[in-house]
């Protein structure tokens, strides 16, 4: 990643949005490009030349929503502008942490970047300031219906930028005045557009929608690795995954996933081969490409919606220049409203709870002996009875694997109208990124609970095949896994608390230690299609 990133409205992607969000202030720096100063300084003039000619203008010279019939004076545009951050900063609940909040700044700043959106360069560069001090304003977390953008929170995101509201700097929550005084900045008194520009957008289920999308990437990876080593412990056969099954029904991630397990497969000695008393297993191990395949369409769809969505201008109204004249049109439409974002983010969390219920049905097996034929212990204890084992732990996952049922309803399908009926249809899709984030948190700890569930049943499995005289070997890319996993969590011999151990397993899951154990030791690819 370069020290600076440039930009200009077109050409932001998800990796650079990931360093700005998760880096320390400044590492990478945010600039503008020559050709956003450019642009951003004609659709500011463009405003001006619209407010001195008396131009009736949405958002410039009116009210807004149901009042954008009501014309406002010269010498009160700039309070509207002050009053719309002010007025529509009315966020409930907890703070948004802080990648979110700054991811959400660059989104925002790079559609200002374009240019049709009539903010002065100086009001711009002020917010990407904030962004690169450190400056992170307080933005609660409920609020927007994500249809007129996210507006309650982006003004409070705004705030700061006029010496309201608060912000975080530094790990100090202050005053946003006082947050720009330690950072060595000043706000800045809005002019006309300025305030509606910086409100009316979908730069928070935007950016809340890379992040989570980057993460169901990572989750996808893990689940189809979980599902191998889960695979061996139960000693399953990898006859399902032959590429011949699966040119057959020419999905292309489902044959992307299918040869991705087998080649993490590769050289197990803990699969069986063809057995004419047991044929095929349980569908959770059969249909591991089928299912997780789909779970990767839904992401792959996710990454297409937002790569668009980040270079897209969302505000309104727009203001477009004609080439011929040199005079810029003032057009009303509707780029705010963030359905397309809804029923992706909606998908998206859909695809990973299947990503959860499919692992809870796996955790299941591994501590059920009846499920799994006696290969592994009840509720993998040698001592079951007085030890119950990894018996609560499939409760947890099956609590969890329950919750993401009722989340995964679409917020896309409800809508409540506002703005007195002008704003008549609104998309949820804040409501859809918060749950699919909750769903993803969920998640990640189930495929915990399943990583150290197969490693307990692969311990058993090894120490039964030792005594009778077997050396067995993991796959070629499950085998760096369970090292891994070992590094962290222990053979549980005996009952302990076993809390800590989750929490240690969902890091390695939440930071991308489990994939990268994979790639660094086998270069084993996870494949797209």
């Amino acid at each position: 990643m370069p020290d600076t990133i440039l930009l200009d409205g077109a050409s932001l992607t998800f990796e650079q949005v990931v360093a700005v969000a998760y880096s320390p202030p400044g590492h990478p720096r945010v600039a503008l490009s020559d050709t956003a100063v450019r642009n951003v300084s004609r659709s500011a003039a463009a405003v001006q030349r619209l407010v001195a000619q008396g131009t009736v203008a949405y958002g410039i010279t009116t009210g807004f929503g149901a009042f954008k019939d009501r014309l406002i004076p010269p010498d009160q545009v700039e309070q509207l502008q002050r009053n719309i951050l002010m007025s529509h900063a009315v966020g409930v609940g907890a703070p948004l942490e802080t990648p979110v909040v700054r991811a959400t700044m660059l989104i925002r700043a790079n559609t200002l970047a374009r240019g049709y959106s009539g903010i002065r360069l100086e009001t711009l560069q002020l917010l990407l300031d904030l962004l690169n001090a450190g400056v992170h304003p307080i933005v609660p977390e409920k609020g927007s219906l994500g249809a007129s953008g996210d507006l309650a929170p982006l003004a409070h995101m705004s705030l700061p930028l006029i010496g309201a509201g608060e912000a975080e700097y530094r790990g100090e929550r202050l005053t946003g005045d006082e947050a720009m005084r330690r950072a060595g900045l000043r706000p800045v008194t809005l002019v006309a557009k300025e305030g509606l520009a910086l409100t009316n957008g979908t730069a928070l289920m935007c950016a809340l929608g890379v992040l989570v999308t980057v993460r169901a990437e990572r989750l996808s990876q893990t689940a189809d690795i979980a599902g191998c080593l889960s695979l061996e412990a139960l000693n399953g056969t990898t006859l399902a995954f032959d590429e011949r099954i699966h040119r057959l029904r020419p999905f292309p991630r489902q044959q992307a996933c299918a040869a991705y397990v087998r080649a993490l497969l590769e050289g197990s000695q803990f699969t069986r081969s063809a057995d004419s008393t047991n044929v095929q297993d349980a569908y959770t191990l059969r249909c591991i490409p089928q299912v997780h395949g789909a779970a990767r369409d839904a992401i792959a769809y996710a990454r297409w919606v937002f790569e668009i969505e980040l270079n897209a201008v969302t505000d309104n109204p727009l203001l477009l220049p004609d080439e011929a004249s040199g005079e810029v049109q003032v057009l009303s439409g509707g780029n705010f409203h963030g359905e397309p974002l809804a029923i992706a983010l909606d998908y998206l969390g859909i695809a990973i709870t299947e990503l959860g219920n499919i692992s809870e049905r796996r955790i299941m097996r591994l501590v059920d002996e009846d499920s799994n034929q006696k290969v592994l212990p009840a509720f993998l204890t040698r001592h079951g009875g007085l030890n119950s084992g990894f018996m609560i732990l499939q409760y947890t996952a099956a609590a969890l694997a329950t919750e993401n049922k009722v989340l995964a309803h679409p917020a896309s399908v409800d809508t409540i109208p506002t703005s007195a009926n002008v704003e008549d249809h609104v998309s949820m899709g804040w409501t859809a990124a918060l749950k699919t984030r909750a769903i993803t948190d969920h998640v990640e700890r189930i495929l915990a609970i399943e990583l150290m569930a197969a490693a307990q049943g692969i311990d058993f499995r090894r120490q039964r095949g030792e005594a009778d005289g077997e050396q067995m070997h993991l796959g070629r890319g499950t085998q760096p896994v369970y090292r891994c996993i070992r590094q962290q969590v222990p053979f549980i011999d005996t009952d302990t608390v076993l809390y800590p151990y989750v929490e240690r397993m969902r890091s390695l899951v939440a930071s991308g230690a489990i994939v990268s154990a994979v790639e660094s030791a086998n270069r084993v690819q996870h494949g797209s299609a």
